[in-house]
């Protein structure tokens, strides 16, 4: 199952039943778990974990150092769990030293062709990344969300559970939960995700809910901290407004409005 034109470092611990394919390069401090597929001409270099039944295709590179020029060669990582599909020429950089060390890939997430993970980033489970969309350094990624074709986030700034995230839309803020977000000069708000809430099993009193935590948040032309008291409210009967609240409050950059 391993090609024999493949270069594995004697310190790499591979699966027994891990696939390999043609002149891909497998360094050292490397770890892949069972199942998992690695196509031809892939390069992955430590410290790289990589969990269960992922499929890596052709020309993707995996671990290589953070573009960030405060990096000095301290031993950083990237961690990838679960039944990941990572497409052609994805790109994903290990973290730094003053960034925590780790850039995490979680359960289930598709990264299509060219999609760039920087040192940091934080990603969670059942996230959909299309084609040449990216990350900058240290951003976080909840479940569920989608981005779009040529979209990117900028470094440090947080998207909720849910979000969207549109086609070419440029984030430069902290997305809350739910939100959908779409492209002027820059990403904006434009409602919440409603048809993948919709797909995901939410009820219509759960998306009303959202509804109308959006409509305070967005359109009631309140500021930030009264609707931020009007959400309180909303939250004592909603785990979906709680959550955008949570949000609200361990937002550290500006929050898209």
């Amino acid at each position: 199952m391993i090609h024999p034109t493949a270069q594995i470092d004697p310190s790499a611990r591979i699966a027994d039943n891990v696939s390999i394919g043609a002149y891909s390069i497998i360094g050292a401090d490397v770890v892949i778990g069972e199942g998992t597929s690695i196509g031809p001409h892939v390069v992955i270099e430590g410290p790289t974990t990589i969990g269960r039944d992922n499929r890596i295709l052709q020309f993707a590179s995996i671990g290589g150092p953070p573009q960030d020029k405060k990096w000095q060669g301290e031993r950083t990582e990237v961690v990838i769990g679960d039944r990941n599909l990572i497409r052609e020429f994805v790109t994903i950089n290990r973290g730094t030293g003053e960034g925590g060390g780790f850039t995490r890939v979680g359960n289930d997430n598709w990264l299509l062709a060219y999609v760039h993970i920087a040192h940091d980033c934080q990603v969670g489970n059942h996230v959909v990344f299309s084609n040449y969309s990216a990350l900058a350094g240290h951003a976080e990624i909840g479940d569920w969300t989608i981005m779009s074709g040529y979209s990117g986030v900028h470094q440090f700034c947080k998207v909720g559970v849910h979000a969207f995230i549109g086609m070419g839309c440029l984030v430069g803020s902290d997305v809350p939960p739910f939100v959908m977000m779409a492209n002027e000069t820059r990403g904006r708000p434009r409602g919440i995700n409603s048809e993948g809430l919709k797909r995901r099993g939410f009820d219509t009193s759960r998306i009303a809910a959202i509804k109308r935590a959006y409509r305070t948040l967005y359109m009631a032309g309140l500021p930030l901290a009264e609707a931020r008291e009007q959400l309180v409210g909303l939250a004592e009967t909603s785990d979906d407004v709680r959550q955008m609240l949570e949000f609200l409050d361990h937002s550290e950059r500006s929050l898209a409005r």
